[in-house]
């Protein structure tokens, strides 16, 4: 993708995003509610067309030949709409009759879990179990990409668990993904790598090491002491990083944890205390993720 651009009216939705993903990649569009990641992945699939830029899939114009880009692609967009008396089984049959060469509707069933409910109404299904079939309709055509737009939104835990698990799976059988979220989480564990999108700008791009490594978040240094202590036995540790008193303890905030360990563990035992819980906090996606939006 190269310069994409979408406005509607004056509203910038996307403003020149860039960006490649290589065969059997998991990339991730990270960003808060309306940051132009469902645009973006819209305007891939064919769903909307940009004012400018250009995109190309598997080596096609996505924009001048979108029949067989289609055709090459899976969805799962962030809501599925379906009859509400349609089986999961009817439904893939239906889709199964749009293409050439369809994956077996019963292979599919059993592939997602679907077995079971194979035959029940849709509107008598769960909100993870409606997302499986969201999957399922999407691999019908037996795609070389798969385009996920928040694809556990609105699911339980449980269910969450199962389709991060699926999700991994598609890289391990050559998928590529390209998916959008805004769980820091689910961003972390299952992208290779991820571009942060904000006010329809990529301001950030690459793995979830190398953007939490890119921004400068001083490590925490977390502990309760066996004794009470005052602020005042804590002053010689003002050179070593900001000391804080929480709830249940002490907070320091350090560029260097070695360091400002050994000045805390020294102290404590000069004043014959020591540590009763302690805890490291380093920087996390998180942070990071945090600090690009606030752009420092």
């Amino acid at each position: 993708m190269r310069d994409l651009r979408k406005q509607y009216g004056p509203t910038v939705a996307v403003d020149g995003v860039s960006f490649e993903v290589s065969r059997n990649e998991i990339v991730g569009l990270l960003g808060p509610n309306g940051a132009g990641k469902t645009t973006t992945i819209e305007c891939i699939i064919g769903l909307r067309r940009p004012d400018s830029g250009s995109i190309r899939v598997c080596g096609l114009d996505a924009i001048g030949d979108a029949e067989h880009v289609k055709a090459r692609i899976g969805c799962q967009l962030q809501a599925t709409a379906l009859q509400d008396k349609i089986t999961p089984r009817q439904a893939l049959a239906l889709f199964a009759a749009f293409y050439s060469h369809p994956a077996d509707p019963q292979s599919l069933l059993q592939r997602f879990d679907l077995t079971e409910k194979a035959d029940a109404r849709y509107e008598t299904l769960s909100g993870g179990q409606r997302q499986r079939v969201a999957l399922a309709l999407a691999f019908v055509n037996q795609p070389e990409i798969l385009f996920l737009d928040e694809p556990t939104a609105g699911v339980d835990p449980e269910a969450r668990r199962a389709l991060h698990d699926l999700i991994r799976q598609f890289r391990q059988q050559g998928l590529t993904v390209i998916m959008t979220t805004h769980h820091i989480d689910e961003a972390e564990s299952l992208c290779d790598r991820l571009a942060i999108i904000n006010h329809g700008r990529i301001i950030a791009l690459g793995s979830p090491a190398e953007l939490t490594a890119q921004v400068s978040v001083p490590s925490r240094i977390i502990f309760r002491p066996l004794q009470s202590l005052s602020a005042a036995n804590l002053a010689d540790l003002g050179k070593c990083g900001e000391v804080t008193e929480t709830a249940d303890g002490w907070q320091i905030s350090t560029a260097s944890v070695s360091r400002t360990l050994t000045s805390l563990i020294g102290l404590l035992a000069a004043a014959g205390n020591e540590i009763a819980e302690l805890r490291v906090r380093h920087a996390t996606l998180d942070d990071a993720y945090l600090r690009f939006l606030r752009g420092g």
